[in-house]
């Protein structure tokens, strides 16, 4: 069987484990205080240009979302999502578990828009029985979305511009970050990416390490007691320099992006014999997530030697997948998989 049906079927890259076996016996500060997330913060300031984010690192993207929310907002507050956004869909309910509401908009590509935004921030202030209900206090976006999709240069100005005028958030879920900076598509930068967002994330999970995500937070009124925050959801890594040597290794040489744009190469190929076939696509995208419209017994034909991930059924006959290569997909997995959807 060989698994197309996520991007962390794989441990990490061999360069990643290198690293931490090198320094595996080193004794070192705990909580992150260690020297080398020191450097990794340094680097990830150094690619961001500006010295003055605060960078800390946590395990997961579940963690994360439910770390940087709950600290950002006040009891009474809540964050606005795509209806598709991992914090509404496939965290359960990690957002609300802190009190927080997650408030849906309706989307059909996994991206919200600055105009969406704006119409809900208008609806609430103009309400006149506004205290009574959810107040709307940050913007979560995903890059790429849920659904493979990237924001553009235009839409993250249009999202921030918004969110500054009327005192919301903004915060970027960047789980799969490489897969959207590396895509042909692409066209934002970590730069461009810190000073549009109060706060984003470069994951690390899904894009060759272990685990680990690096929280990068611009905004200063939320670099404020954040660390209490990691604490208290239990995201403090006692052993902590683990994730700081993971993020250099990654980081370092520029491995983050040669693997995440590996990924994205390999799709395309898949995404390119689909076409061929003649399948259609429930959601089309330039990123390493593919949602093709299949037969179901052109599905059930492939399922004896792949592994997808069902994303819905589309009519009688007709099932929509997401098949999904990673930082390590071979080219022989994909090139097995182009013959069996073209045969």
């Amino acid at each position: 069987m060989i698994y197309f049906n996520c991007d962390y079927n794989e441990g990490a890259h061999e360069k990643v484990l290198e690293r931490l076996s090198k320094t595996n016996m080193e004794q070192t500060a705990g909580y992150g205080e260690d020297e080398y997330c020191g450097q990794a913060r340094k680097l990830i300031c150094r690619l961001c240009k500006d010295d003055s984010l605060m960078v800390q690192f946590l395990v997961g993207g579940t963690q994360a979302n439910m770390t940087v929310i709950s600290a950002a907002l006040r009891p009474h507050q809540g964050v606005l999502s795509a209806d598709t956004g991992h914090i509404n869909v496939h965290e359960t309910g990690a957002v609300e578990s802190t009190g927080h509401k997650v408030l849906s908009l309706p989307s059909v590509d996994g991206k919200i828009t600055a105009k969406q935004v704006e119409d809900a921030y208008r609806s609430h202030v103009e309400e006149d029985s506004f205290e009574h209900m959810v107040q709307p206090k940050m913007v979560y976006i995903s890059n790429p979305t849920e659904l493979g999709t990237i924001y553009s240069k235009a839409e993250l100005e249009a999202l921030s511009q918004v969110c500054r005028k009327n005192g919301l958030y903004l915060f970027m879920d960047g789980a799969r970050l490489g897969y959207g900076l590396t895509s042909k598509e692409n066209d934002l930068d970590l730069e461009q990416i810190a000073k549009l967002c109060d706060v984003f994330y470069i994951g690390g999970t899904k894009v060759g390490a272990l685990f680990g995500e690096a929280v990068v937070i611009s905004n200063p009124a939320l670099k404020e007691d954040f660390r209490y925050m990691i604490k208290q959801k239990g995201g403090m890594l006692a052993k902590g320099r683990l994730l700081g040597v993971q993020f250099l290794a990654l980081l370092e040489d520029g491995l983050y992006f040669e693997i995440s744009r590996h990924a994205n190469e390999l799709a395309e190929e898949i995404r390119d014999a689909c076409k061929k076939a003649g399948y259609l696509f429930l959601v089309e995208n330039p990123t390493n997530q593919i949602f093709v419209i299949l037969p179901d017994v052109k599905l059930a034909e492939l399922g004896k030697n792949y592994s997808f991930c069902y994303q819905e059924r589309v009519d009688e006959a007709h099932s929509a997948v997401r098949i999904c290569t990673s930082w390590a997909t071979s080219r022989e997995s994909v090139e097995k998989l182009i013959k069996d959807i073209e045969g």
